[in-house]
């Protein structure tokens, strides 16, 4: 952007935006999810190779971020001030926008296991609640997540031994997409520890031949105390 005129660099930003099928793609993301560029050209009904452009445009202009998991890559919107913008411009218009609504089976996408950590709309609701309540940070990479003092202390107060998840021979702490909510839960040792410690206190079961975890009445009392997570009977 021109230091003389600062204005000039709305233009760009407000030509993407413009485009009927990057602003389909744009307001697809505004619900927090991440999306495939397949998913995104089915949005935008438009060809994937032509989403594949549109969206190199809009990361390049910062509007849209990446994340590769495996051999899929996801995009979201690059950060908060991107989603209020487009929220700004609906009220202008006078439009709503279409909720996401997951096909996945309820039980499957209120709380399972991923492997060996908590998955579902627990592990992404208990992910955010580590980050606002400030025992979790992010590193550079917006991937990998390290303890903070607070949640040195809040960890050993579970029970659970920070220095010996440091020390195993997997990755420490990082974000890990969820599948069904498209946002992302803890993963590693660490969230490994944290699984097999709710589990040892009965805050959790994990159904028999499943990957399934239930919320016991107990879990629902100490994920409510201990970290604001409120839980209905049915999750």
């Amino acid at each position: 952007m021109d230091a003389a005129d600062p204005d000039a660099g709305v233009a760009p930003i407000a030509a993407a935006i413009g485009e009927p099928a990057r602003a389909r793609m744009l307001y697809c993301l505004v619900d927090g999810r991440a999306r495939t560029s397949t998913e995104l050209a089915v949005v935008a009904d438009v060809t994937p190779s032509t989403a594949s452009v549109h969206l190199q445009r809009l990361k390049t202009l910062r509007l849209v971020k990446v994340y590769a998991q495996g051999k899929h890559r996801y995009y979201s919107l690059d950060r908060p001030d991107v989603a209020s913008a487009l929220e700004a411009l609906s009220v202008l218009a006078g439009t709503g926008r279409q909720v996401f609504v997951a096909n996945t089976p309820h039980a499957l996408r209120a709380a399972r296991t991923c492997y060996d950590h908590i998955a579902g709309a627990l592990g992404v609701m208990l992910y955010e609640q580590l980050i606002s309540l400030g025992w979790l940070s992010t590193a550079n990479d917006e991937i990998s997540c390290e303890t903070t003092p607070a949640g040195m202390t809040g960890f050993e107060a579970l029970g659970i031994d920070v220095d010996a998840a440091r020390v195993s021979r997997r990755r420490f702490a990082f974000q890990c997409l969820d599948w069904s909510e498209r946002r992302p839960h803890l993963a590693g040792a660490l969230a490994a520890a944290l699984l097999r410690r709710v589990l040892q206190k009965k805050w959790v079961v994990q159904d028999l031949d499943s990957r399934i975890l239930r919320v016991t009445s107990l879990g629902r009392r100490e994920l409510s105390s201990r970290f604001g997570l409120k839980l209905s009977d049915g999750r």
